[in-house]
């Protein structure tokens, strides 16, 4: 399954992902740029902070309570459609979905 980062500078990253990844893990995996992953996945920091193409918000679903209350401590401007890559996980109806990094 495919997986499109967009970068602030335009530059896109594609990478394959295995079902049940998470995309925070394979952003690390890909080397996109802007996608830290500090906690470890474990929901204790924004540091994977993505926006989720308005084409796959609904796809992606929504965020739980918790994760929507990191994401207002990210550093960039939160967005619609802001997620936490570390919870969304990679499957068949994501295959081809398209995040964006945020600056």
């Amino acid at each position: 399954m495919k997986v499109t980062w967009e970068l602030a500078d335009g530059q896109r990253i594609a990478a394959d992902v295995a079902a049940g990844e998470t995309l925070k893990d394979a952003a690390l995996a890909a080397n996109v740029p802007g996608v830290k992953g500090d906690c470890g996945g474990f929901l204790s920091c924004a540091t994977c902070h993505v926006v989720v193409a308005p084409d796959w918000v609904t796809a992606a679903g929504s965020a739980e309570d918790t994760e929507d209350d990191m994401l207002d401590m990210t550093e960039a401007v939160r967005e619609a459609g802001s997620r936490l890559s570390c919870q969304i996980v990679m499957s068949d109806v994501l295959d081809g979905i398209v995040l964006r990094v945020p600056q």
